[in-house]
């Protein structure tokens, strides 16, 4: 078993969700995750329109605390009831990995992989800075650091983007990048594209994926993971959900990670931090 002293620096990538969980449970990262308990549990919401947008959106995330790490798990707003909270609060770690909401068990996974492997370069991880700005300049700021794990054309034509956020679709469209924007809630994007609901679908139609860490909330992350190990497109996770949990996938179907953890860019206005994991950025680095 594991030991503080002997969690390998660059464990063997995970292939599927269960096999993560039965590696942390089997110790392999450092200590039963049955003797750790969680000490604080609480939500983040979040509405935001920002300057110049024509258009808004709200953000609600589940956080777990772990000693002195944070996971996390984004939620539809309204999803969780209060008393989610009170389950959390003093159970173990191994018991949250079983818990009956999917956004429990990734927050509690997302914890006790941010205590054992922070984010470091000594894990793969390399900082990039986010400047002090407006909410808007510091959303932009974080889609270059994101759109610079892609590679440029010609390897990369067409990407699709699940989970749409604006600032990332304002930078591909900046440097040339043709995309499929694709999110549950559907609607427009805007520049008035079309949002499509079912990713698969689009997948034979792009040559790269660019997901965000709430797939692994709603149990849509396999599927992409799957059809990326099996077509060897390049596959780029940004996320905020499951920060810690995400890199663990590196080398088995994802390509590169921009790690966020709490507390996220979007809290206050003062410089900030995000760690980028796998390939090398294709870009000029730096926040800007």
């Amino acid at each position: 078993m594991a030991t503080a002293s002997t969690v390998p620096t660059a464990p063997v990538p995970a292939r599927t969700w269960a096999e993560l969980v039965r590696r942390v449970r089997d110790g392999e990262f450092g200590p039963d995750p049955v003797r750790l308990r969680i000490t604080l549990a609480f939500t983040t919401c979040q509405a935001v329109r920002h300057d110049g947008r024509s258009g808004g959106y709200r953000n609600e995330v589940l956080s777990l605390r772990l000693a002195e790490a944070v996971g996390s798990c984004a939620v539809e707003p309204g999803e969780l009831s209060p008393a989610t909270l009170d389950e959390c609060v003093g159970a173990d770690v191994a018991g949250l990995l079983g818990h009956p909401l999917r956004a429990v068990r990734v927050a509690a996974l997302d914890a006790y992989l941010m205590h054992r492997l922070p984010h470091a370069p000594g894990q793969g991880a390399q900082p990039y800075p986010l400047p002090a700005g407006s909410s808007l300049d510091k959303s932009r700021a974080r889609a270059r650091a994101v759109v610079e794990l892609l590679p440029p054309a010609p390897a990369v034509r067409r990407v699709l983007v699940v989970g749409v956020v604006n600032s990332l679709l304002e930078q591909l469209r900046e440097r040339g990048t043709a995309y499929v924007p694709c999110d549950l809630k559907g609607g427009t994007t805007e520049w008035g594209d079309r949002i499509r609901t079912d990713a698969m679908a689009e997948l034979p139609h792009c040559d790269a994926i660019l997901a965000s860490g709430m797939t692994l909330g709603n149990d849509t992350f396999e599927p992409l993971l799957e059809h990326a190990r099996a077509t060897a497109k390049p596959f780029v996770v940004f996320a905020q959900t499951g920060s810690a949990v995400l890199p663990r996938f590196l080398g088995a179907g994802v390509t590169a990670v921009s790690a966020e953890p709490y507390p996220f860019f979007w809290l206050d206005g003062g410089p900030g931090t995000v760690h980028r994991y796998g390939a090398a950025p294709h870009g000029a680095g730096g926040a800007g």
